[in-house]
């Protein structure tokens, strides 16, 4: 008899033994965790084998637990494969979770403050341990999840899964499809970086359009006239709190309208007008333990093998320079999932196409299944749907093409090619003259008329352009130019490129050849590279470049006889040059040359 009050284990071991009294204590902590199987169901399970138990155990977890009453116990044997679903609904979910775990883990080292927030990216980067590979997973992740649920919907719309009696689920759909993509819009601004700032920034702008509230609304999302501290923290808040609050709510209500409703069959095998999605032969039932349970470890097991691959060799989230609201970076766009409306704008109005057009769009997405009453889910019988559905779908590839920063903005060639040396922020990539190795950018001024020249006469080329020049005065304008950018320069004698820096001479050669490229825009246009040691472990690089004017008359381009563009001429006949000019700061500790 026990001396407690109650049975203890050691009462089971002396009454049983001690195998015994492990085995049947381990049986039922594993029943209690998995909500009605035991040990032998789970081996069972695991091997693939009929439960040897009546009724069959496996149906508990699902009627007594609290993780699996949103699955289904059984599924139907044509929705196991890869068609209909594609297992798009279940990547959904999987990224979910996947951006919830991967953010939590970053938010222990960010602070969401314009004057922290940058270096919290740099700290992460470099001195926490796997800093770098969560973020990398947790972007490629956001912009995967966006991707997945679109295609998701796409293929719920193909199936004509959203029907009667899914009405609701297709529209909780859609609206976790518009919180998706704002949630990754949020989460765009929170590296503070030039990319993201300026990313952010168009997209806001068009809440300043909204008709009568477009002030207010500017204001709520930036918290001032210019996004800064406040904005940067509600962009937080909405990224951590207010948009997660909504994604759960709406993919649970998604799950339950699933499973009230079934998974709807391949369109095929089904009579027109009916849905027997809920009644599935035995003959036709794949059990979702083990079968379904199974297919979705391994599923989870191949993405995240996949997202890992992908972010050890091939992705790695961008990070540009700081943000600064007084430089406007070239080139820079909305989220590629925003594309289509940045086109958009350029249609025309800002409040119909930025606002009024999207919200038409996304709300006759929404009222699809109440519109197309039509029984039949075949594709035969639904030629009108899914026309329209084409149109909708060229018509958003035409407009996020035409978001992009090539089509419909003409940029001047200067600042092109003065971007394309220093940085893209809209492709990611950080100019030609920053992977230079530090030592390559060695002190002196180099010109572009050393590459123009014939092969050999590179000394004679720059020998000739110091004496031109002098000579014309061009010299003394180009230092004043320099002097003006705060460079303290007196004086300047070009020299060739060394030979011990090969880097410096192969960017001093694309420079050449983007200038000549461009002389439909410019005539005769030169540059030049001045190199100056700032510091002991900085260095200063100004880039010029300098040409004639093209006559222009009624927006063209005013053409001699053999075809090459006039120059403007001022009142004494001379032609009218221009000098444009930008410099950056290279630092010896910097991780470009990596």
């Amino acid at each position: 008899m026990s001396v407690l009050p109650f049975p203890t284990f050691l009462d089971d071991v002396k009454e049983k033994g001690l195998k015994k009294a492990l085995y049947e204590g381990a049986d039922e902590v594993v029943e209690r965790l998995t909500a009605g199987l035991n040990i032998q169901d789970v081996r069972e399970a695991l091997r693939g084998e009929s439960p040897s138990r009546r009724p069959n155990p496996r149906l508990t977890p699902h009627a007594d637990g609290f993780w699996l009453h949103m699955r289904p116990s059984y599924f139907n044997v044509d929705m196991t494969g890869i068609y209909p679903t594609f297992r798009l609904g279940w990547l959904s979910t999987y990224f979910v979770f996947f951006e919830t775990i991967t953010g939590i883990i970053l938010m222990f080292w960010y602070t969401p403050s314009p004057e922290i927030a940058y270096g919290n990216m740099l700290s992460m980067l470099n001195n926490v341990p796997f800093g770098q590979f969560v973020r990398d997973l947790h972007r490629l992740g956001a912009e995967a999840m966006v991707l997945i649920v679109f295609l998701h919907m796409l293929r719920t719309f193909y199936t004509g899964s959203y029907k009667k009696p899914r009405q609701f689920t297709w529209f909780t759909g859609v609206v976790l499809l518009i919180v998706t993509g704002f949630l990754s819009f949020t989460g765009y601004l929170l590296p503070w970086d030039q990319l993201a700032l300026w990313a952010v920034t168009i997209g806001a702008s068009m809440a300043e359009a909204s008709p009568l509230i477009g002030e207010q609304a500017n204001m709520i999302m930036r918290g001032g006239p210019e996004m800064g501290a406040n904005g940067l923290l509600r962009f937080y808040m909405a990224h951590v709190l207010l948009l997660p609050v909504l994604l759960f709510v709406f993919t649970g209500v998604h799950y339950y309208k699933v499973i009230i409703h079934g998974h709807s069959l391949p369109p095929r095998t089904e009579n027109i007008g009916e849905d027997t999605a809920k009644r599935v032969p035995l003959d036709k039932r794949a059990y979702f333990i083990p079968d379904v349970l199974t297919s979705e470890v391994m599923w989870f097991a191949v993405t995240t093998f996949i997202m890992i691959v992908l972010c050890v060799w091939f992705y790695h989230a961008p990070l540009e320079s700081h943000a600064d609201p007084q430089v406007t970076p070239l080139g820079t766009t909305a989220p590629w999932y925003f594309l289509w409306i940045q086109g958009a704008l350029k249609l025309g109005d800002k409040t119909f196409w930025g606002v009024i057009f999207p919200t038409i769009l996304l709300g006759f997405l929404m009222v699809v299944p109440y519109i197309d009453l039509t029984p039949s889910r075949r594709f035969a019988d639904r030629r009108l749907a899914l026309s329209i559905s084409f149109v909708m779908l060229s018509l958003t590839v035409v407009t996020s093409y035409m978001g992009l920063p090539e089509f419909g903005v003409a940029t001047a060639p200067d600042q092109e090619i003065l971007n394309e040396l220093t940085f893209e922020p809209a492709h990611n990539h950080m100019g030609l003259l920053r992977p230079v190795p530090f030592d390559q950018l060695v002190v002196g001024a180099y010109s572009t008329r050393e590459f123009a020249a014939e092969e050999g006469e590179g000394d004679a080329a720059v020998n000739a352009f110091n004496e031109e020049l002098t000579q014309t005065g061009e010299m003394d304008h180009l230092i004043t130019h320099l002097q003006a950018a705060h460079l303290d320069v007196q004086a300047l004698n070009f020299s060739t490129v060394p030979d011990d820096a090969p880097e410096l001479r192969h960017v001093m050669e694309e420079f050449t050849h983007k200038l000549a490229a461009s002389t439909d825009e410019m005539i005769d246009p030169w540059g030049t590279v001045v190199i100056t040691q700032n510091q002991n472990n900085l260095k200063r690089i100004d880039i010029t470049i300098h040409w004639q004017n093209v006559l222009v008359e009624n927006g063209d381009i005013v053409r001699g006889e053999d075809g090459q563009p006039l120059p403007q001429v001022d009142e004494n006949g001379e032609p009218v040059t221009t000098t444009s000019s930008k410099h950056i700061f290279i630092n010896e500790d910097s991780a470009y040359f990596d």
